[in-house]
């Protein structure tokens, strides 16, 4: 497919998914940026768990920064690389020590422990910020490949990296997270739901499934 067509063919799935708020359960900027550190490698249904305790003590950054490693980390023994996890938003917390202090570009915010492009871009696209890059998940890795959009890879930041180049600017603060979407309900790893996919006739697989 042309450069061109992009947006109109992935129209669909944006009209499907667009503002649709991130799986995370946040209820601001200071717990989504806790939860994205906590969830790499880790479900999202494990920390909108986890966090409720966490945040009822721990309600913004400065609380956090008064606190101890050996006070914070029990809250996250359930997470993976827990006691990693706990040291980088300490350290955040004593760094940035307000909410108000959160980065709202990408460049300060992958400064940060424990935040990479793709954590940055969610707290981007879920803040209302300009878009600097695009959303690549676990299931954007593996959507994307299928479609035809990208060689498959396992590395997000060569995923992204080949997106940006692929789509229209104007499309990128949706289509990360529209596709992380398609992944969960849609374009599952195995027996995928192509009959109701919104993008169908224009995926590499639903075509090869009809030859």
């Amino acid at each position: 497919m042309l450069f061109e067509n992009w947006k109109e063919n992935l129209a669909p799935l944006i009209d499907k998914y667009k503002g649709r708020k991130h799986p995370l359960h946040y209820n601001n900027t200071y717990e989504l940026l806790i939860m994205v550190i906590l969830s790499a490698q880790d479900s999202d249904a494990n920390i909108n768990s986890i966090t409720i305790p966490f945040f009822e003590n721990y309600s913004n950054l400065e609380h956090i920064s008064n606190a101890s490693i050996e006070e914070i980390t029990p809250y996250f023994t359930k997470v993976k690389n827990f006691s990693t996890k706990a040291s980088w938003i300490l350290e955040i917390a004593k760094r940035l020590k307000t909410d108000h202090n959160i980065p709202t570009n990408l460049t300060d915010l992958i400064a940060l422990k424990g935040v990479g492009r793709k954590s940055a871009n969610v707290i981007l696209r879920e803040t209302n910020q300009k878009a600097e890059g695009i959303i690549v998940d676990l299931h954007v890795i593996r959507v994307v490949p299928r479609i035809g959009l990208t060689p498959k890879y396992e590395d997000g930041n060569k995923i992204e990296k080949l997106l940006i180049q692929q789509l229209p600017y104007e499309i990128w603060d949706e289509i990360g997270m529209a596709f992380s979407f398609l992944g969960r309900e849609i374009c599952r790893p195995t027996h995928p739901k192509c009959d109701v996919c919104p993008i169908n006739t224009h995926c590499n697989y639903f075509k090869n499934l009809n030859k």
